[in-house]
């Protein structure tokens, strides 16, 4: 990111909805608590599955005061995206005037968009015929549409992206956004990522992957990020959004800064569709080039939320590029995996993540890793364990890998 005013980045405005909670207030302190997000599976019935267990949100989804027959024509997805954003929009006090709505917009992705409403429409096609499906189910179920409706919603005219790069989505999001405002495309981006795949199909084509846990009888002990016993990840739902504004059009308006996006990168493995390369050798490119893009050194990193899902190969995979990064610090600078307790939400991860980053960077307060009882050798690191733990820091590190191969880190900065 570049020096000037016109061309830092900074965060003004978070919101998100969770399986820790409605709203960053009580997700952060759910966290800081190491409180467990995950239980038995309620949105359908799922005995005979391998994996029985998810991360749902349990909150109310707060889409304002937007009419019933509206709301019936979102995906689950879409207003997981609107709650967020009206609350990460009010965060941000953002009040444009109307030549200013050209110079804001969105960009807001997803995994695997709005699948729910596909998979029930091609159930109306099969049972009931073609008259019966939805004129909606095209555009309430491709993935733009979080980042489509929070733009009507809000009268934001600038770029309206979405980015589809399965669990780096929201990461790339963030950065992506970040270098559309550095760059002088927009003036204020409302970034992030939203998921809804708690669903039979995504459930079972995981579990046929072997790549969820199975720790059906124990689900608040099932993710357990850089553990022995970790057998996979759980799969989780929500979303996450960010007000990014330059620091001069956030200083004009007297916004308050929460933290600033000093470095981001995205690389590729180029390796395999699914598995990570185990040395971790495309995650420690990532990882440098956005401290590269900072202009700051791997000894200023003062904490890490890593991308650690819970599985054996990932999991390993990023402990060895840390190691990499760090060096004889490896064992210094602490280390979080916070999808302990909130799930795996795809593609909305990477921006629960960086908002978790801006609260620790803000409370001087880290959040845990839980479940890690038994800690896997391969993967030494300081681990923050089992409830926050204080520390100021003035940069925070955010990890993003999904399949595919592609790689996304995020580094930010306390507010100054």
């Amino acid at each position: 990111m570049r020096d000037s005013a016109d061309a830092r980045v900074v965060v003004t405005g978070l919101g998100c909805i969770t399986p820790l909670g409605a709203g960053v207030d009580d997700t952060f302190e759910a966290a800081l608590a190491g409180r467990s997000g995950v239980g038995p599976i309620r949105q359908f019935d799922a005995t005979g599955f391998p994996a029985r267990i998810a991360a749902e949100v349990d909150a109310e989804i707060d889409v304002g005061d937007l009419p019933a027959k509206e709301v019936r024509r979102m995906d689950r997805g879409v207003q997981f995206a609107v709650a967020a954003a009206r609350e990460a929009v009010a965060d941000a006090k953002l009040e444009l005037s109307d030549a200013q709505r050209n110079r804001a917009g969105v960009a807001i992705g997803s995994g695997v968009g709005g699948l729910g409403t596909f998979l029930e429409n091609e159930r109306k096609l099969r049972e009931q015929g073609p008259r019966r499906v939805s004129p909606f189910s095209i555009p309430m179920g491709i993935a733009n549409m979080p980042s489509g409706v929070v733009s009507i919603q809000h009268g934001l005219r600038g770029p309206n992206l979405c980015h589809v790069s399965a669990c780096a989505t929201g990461t790339h999001a963030v950065g992506e956004g970040a270098r559309a405002v550095a760059r002088g495309d927009a003036d204020v981006m409302v970034v992030g990522g939203s998921e809804a795949p708690i669903l039979g199909l995504s459930l079972a084509g995981f579990a046929a992957m072997r790549a969820l846990s199975v720790r059906n009888d124990d689900p608040e002990a099932a993710s357990r990020p850089f553990d022995r016993g970790r057998d996979g990840f759980v799969i989780g739902e929500g979303a996450a959004v960010l007000v990014l504004e330059s620091l001069a059009h956030a200083e004009a308006r007297g916004a308050r800064v929460r933290a600033e996006v000093v470095g981001y990168a995205a690389t590729a493995d180029a390796l395999h569709m699914a598995a990570p390369d185990e040395g971790g050798e495309g995650a420690l490119r990532c990882m440098r080039m956005a401290l590269e893009d900072a202009g700051e050194p791997s000894e200023a990193v003062g904490y890490i939320n890593a991308h650690a899902t819970s599985t054996p190969a990932g999991d390993r995979a990023e402990a060895r590029a840390i190691q990499a990064l760090l060096g004889d610090r490896a064992g210094a600078v602490p280390v979080s995996a916070t999808k302990s307790m909130t799930g795996h939400l795809l593609g909305a991860a990477g921006a629960l993540e960086a908002i978790l980053c801006v609260r620790a960077l803000e409370a001087g307060q880290l959040p845990p890793t839980i479940n890690l009882d038994d800690p896997d050798p391969d993967c030494a690191l300081d681990h923050v364990v089992g409830t926050g733990r204080r520390a100021e820091i003035r940069l925070a590190l955010s990890n993003s890998f999904g399949f595919g191969g592609t790689n996304a880190s995020l580094l930010l900065a306390a507010a100054r």
